[in-house]
């Protein structure tokens, strides 16, 4: 598990903007539009990501899981025409997701730090240290919402996620 610097974007992607615990019905409410609509739109280009952030002045896994915000992303190969999003929104209404809630939006984050975290979720707090380590090593703080790309189904038994956490020079 070592760190590496990367640079990401920009990218479009699928959105649904929301605030939950992972896994609570807010949260499965936005996986199931996100995956309803990409569905009527042919499909995603890439596996589910996750940009997470939290309104507080305590650090983000010291509050409660339920104050958590994010945007779900299912990135797509290329900005989509115009009206797709919108025929598709419209074809899969009648599936009873919250299909308006789905947006394209396209994601620039820049230079980040990335690792490779393999196990369950509730042990990320130990990558996000090594991480922390990483960046404090090389004079960089945080710029913008941590960011997972979830390489493995939600549920899988043996979760691999790639950690991002975009940066800049202190």
């Amino acid at each position: 598990m070592t760190p590496q610097l990367t640079t990401y974007g920009p990218v479009t992607c699928l959105n649904v903007t929301g605030m939950g615990a992972p896994g609570g019905a807010e949260h499965v409410s936005a996986i199931r539009a996100l995956y309803t609509v990409a569905g009527a739109m042919g499909g995603p280009a890439g596996p589910m990501e996750g940009l997470w952030w939290v309104e507080d002045d305590r650090p983000g896994l010291e509050v409660p899981r339920e104050l958590w915000r994010w945007h779900l992303l299912l990135p797509l190969p290329a900005v989509p025409e115009p009206g797709v999003l919108e025929r598709a929104r419209e074809a899969t209404r009648p599936s009873g997701a919250a299909v308006d809630r789905v947006v394209v939006r396209t994601v620039t984050e820049g230079e980040c730090v990335e690792v490779l975290h393999a196990g369950p979720f509730s042990e990320e707090h130990v990558s996000l240290k090594v991480m922390e380590e990483f960046m404090a090593e090389r004079g960089l703080v945080v710029n913008g919402p941590h960011h997972e790309v979830y390489l493995t189904a939600l549920d899988d038994p043996e979760p691999r996620t790639l950690l991002r956490q975009p940066v800049r020079g202190a």
